[in-house]
């Protein structure tokens, strides 16, 4: 395989950094992107302006995405994965959540990926030959909505469903490939520093048996890092790494015990719900 560009966002830490690195370190090159390059300056000192580009970047704001896409093809000459990776999770009851804090994770969550996903296939257009593999970002969460992560989840639900309609729309034609990673939990800032947690809803406080109560119980340990949940992320990388490279890669991707768990608890609750729903949608049909 000949050496690939790819455009990484979120790349200050954590599946971005680790997949920057990885793509290095096997000859590709890399567009890494993040609101602090700062941070990743010792990546950025290990290889030359050949193989690794930085880029500071905000996700939510339309106008410097567009400026990072056209300075990642002004320099590679063309992008060939597009690692859409930003984001960040909020513990919270859905009735305590701040509204301000949600809107803004939808900003990132939803919006800046969309904005992502949106340049990534017109540059894929323009790739001679055509195509490209984009791969979103998203989490079990996605697929299985836990107690307490409610808005979190809405961002990857809103986004999960969007692709699946963005991915109904493509022309074959323009060989693009398109993929949604769901993992569970792994050791990353994401779970360990970047996590927000908000107050306990007045409501919920002292009711141990509650499922948000029990969840933000499982978040002391995963922000510690210590929690016995947390998998390996960079066993995670050589997973991604090598399913970028098939030629016909699965769509929706579970990784980790806890996400198949929760692909099942989904897959479950559907049909259960199919059963039991069955007999309303006869007799339905319109009488002129």
């Amino acid at each position: 395989m000949t050496s690939r560009v790819w455009f990484i966002t979120g790349a200050s830490s954590g599946f971005g950094l680790y997949m920057a690195e990885k793509a290095l370190e096997n000859g590709e090159k890399v567009v890494a992107t993040l609101r602090k390059p700062e941070v990743i300056s010792d990546l950025r000192k290990k290889y030359d302006a050949k193989q690794l580009l930085v880029l500071k970047l905000d996700v939510t704001i339309k106008e410097e995405v567009a400026a990072a896409f056209i300075t990642a093809k002004q320099t590679f000459g063309r992008i060939d994965v597009v690692f859409n990776n930003a984001g960040y999770g909020i513990i919270s009851e859905v009735e305590g959540i701040r509204e301000d804090n949600a809107r803004n994770l939808f900003e990132v969550n939803f919006w800046g990926s969309y904005n992502i996903s949106t340049q990534a296939l017109q540059y894929f257009r323009q790739n001679d030959p055509i195509g490209g593999l984009l791969i979103n970002m998203s989490s079990m969460f996605g697929v299985d909505a836990p107690p307490g992560a409610g808005f979190y989840a809405a961002t990857k639900f809103a986004f999960d469903g969007l692709t699946d309609s963005l991915v109904k729309e493509l022309d074959p034609a323009w060989n693009i490939k398109v993929m949604i990673f769901c993992p569970g939990w792994f050791k990353t800032n994401m779970t360990t520093v970047n996590a927000i947690v908000e107050d306990v809803h007045p409501a919920y406080a002292g009711k141990d048996n509650l499922g948000s109560i029990q969840v933000r119980g499982l978040a002391v340990g995963l922000i510690k890092g210590d929690s016995p949940l947390l998998q390996d992320a960079r066993k995670l990388i050589n997973k991604f790494w090598e399913l970028s490279k098939l030629e016909k890669p699965p769509y929706r991707v579970a990784f980790g015990e806890d996400a198949k768990a929760a692909f099942k608890a989904r897959w479950t609750a559907l049909k259960s719900d199919l059963e039991a729903s069955e007999e309303w949608s006869k007799d339905l049909t319109y009488d002129a």
